[in-house]
């Protein structure tokens, strides 16, 4: 009988019968004929948006195409953040809703993505910058969501070892977001199409979708490089390629792609035990399990679709992290790798039907992604099952470009490269 379960019970069996049980995570599915859901898109929000469609909404005859492997895209090329701390009404929801779908995460999908709430802190340089956060903060807590004003003192005591006093930008304070953290992206991807594929979702690999049939204003399935596949629905989570895979279906979505670029470094011994974020500057750094530093910072300056980043960035990112913490210049680059990323015109995110019936669209998550992950699978599976927005992302629909319903959280008007 293989092991199907994870426990510590199938590891001890495993190892007392030479781990002969293991059965492979997913199944390698050939596509049917005709489904009544199709994903187009095997990264964390396709995956997520299955599990949920079968778990929760009882949609099983779902397919899940993605035109390179698991994992292959955004969903493993991001630097594992995690984090709730939004101001605007139309986003606290939706990603405390996400929060908490990752704190229960492995035990709902039986895996174990390494979800590590190990605090988020936001450093700030100035008083307006304090009393912006202050701001922040506030609104969290309004939301039942964890937040807390630290000063120069009480960071300090975190992390005494950050540049204080004789930087150009001196440590004021920072907000705390303690429940914030990392969890490991690889491990999401894999967790979820396990999940989806135990409750008998197809998850189609190498298989690259070349167009769409749509006759009257509605959709009724996938051209692929395998064939023609019927669908009563289709969903697109396609991240950065959200707009070539659109415009398929004769749709001109606004969203920009743009390359954003992370960095690891060698492996070291303990030093940033949570998530610190430069305030004076675009930058970010956690500590991976392997002792790696995992960093990132601003997009490169231009539409690409590109999984890769120009060295003007890689400067800018490094010169960010050495005015924040100067002890990391002797530590040695490992690697880079860049993720595409599709910026909306107001920073926030699209979870919405579109003009053409039975066509859905995920979209738009600019470097909010990741984090989004359990909420943008919940939520478009909501959307895909009942046709109707879920309560906590009913602000991001495709039309509040035209209507002027932005939720701009950075407040840097309608230019994607800004958010």
């Amino acid at each position: 009988m293989p092991s199907d379960r994870y426990s510590i019970f199938s590891v001890l069996l495993e190892a007392l019968r030479g781990q002969s049980g293991w059965r492979p995570a997913w199944r390698k599915a050939s596509p049917k004929p005709a489904y009544d859901v199709i994903l187009v898109g095997g990264g964390g929000h396709g995956l997520a948006t299955a599990y949920y469609l079968a778990k929760r909404y009882g949609l099983s005859n779902v397919a899940v195409i993605e035109k390179g492997w698991v994992g292959s895209g955004n969903i493993g090329r991001n630097t594992t953040i995690v984090r709730s701390n939004y101001l605007l009404p139309g986003n606290v929801p939706f990603y405390e809703t996400s929060m908490k779908l990752w704190e229960g995460l492995e035990q709902d999908i039986n895996y174990n993505a390494m979800v590590s709430q190990r605090g988020v802190l936001n450093l700030y340089h100035s008083d307006g910058q304090r009393d912006a956060y202050a701001r922040r903060g506030n609104a969290m807590r309004m939301h039942g969501v964890d937040a807390e004003l630290l000063d120069t003192e009480a960071v300090r005591r975190m992390y005494p070892w950050l540049n204080f006093d004789d930087a150009r930008f001196p440590i004021k304070g920072g907000l705390l977001q303690k429940r914030g953290g990392t969890v490991r992206h690889d491990a999401v991807a894999w967790g979820y199409a396990r999940a989806a594929d135990r409750l008998g979702v197809d998850i189609i690999e190498n298989t690259e979708v070349t167009g769409f049939r749509i006759a009257d204003g509605r959709i009724s399935g996938v051209e692929t490089t395998r064939g023609f596949i019927a669908a009563k629905k289709v969903g697109l989570a396609c991240a950065g390629n959200s707009s070539r895979v659109a415009a398929m279906a004769g749709l001109n979505l606004p969203i920009e792609s743009h390359v954003l670029q992370a960095f690891v470094s060698e492996g070291i011994k303990p030093l940033v035990d949570g998530v610190v974020t430069f305030g004076a500057g675009h930058f970010y750094i956690s500590q991976s399990d392997k002792g790696g530093l995992v960093f990132g910072g601003d997009l490169d300056g231009y539409n690409s679709y590109a999984q890769r980043g120009n060295l003007p960035v890689v400067e800018d990112v490094i010169e960010g992290g050495m005015a924040l913490m100067p002890r990391i210049g002797r530590v040695r680059l490992l690697r880079s790798w860049g993720g595409i990323m599709d910026m909306s015109m107001d920073g926030s995110p699209i979870i919405d039907q579109t003009p053409i019936t039975g066509l859905y669209l995920n979209a738009g998550w600019c470097y909010g992604g990741f984090k989004a992950t359990p909420a943008s699978g919940l939520c478009f599976a909501h959307l895909i099952a009942k046709n109707e927005p879920h309560e906590v992302a009913r602000g991001y629909r495709l039309d509040r470009f035209r209507t002027g319903h932005m939720i701009d959280e950075k407040g840097m008007g309608n230019q994607p490269n800004l958010h």
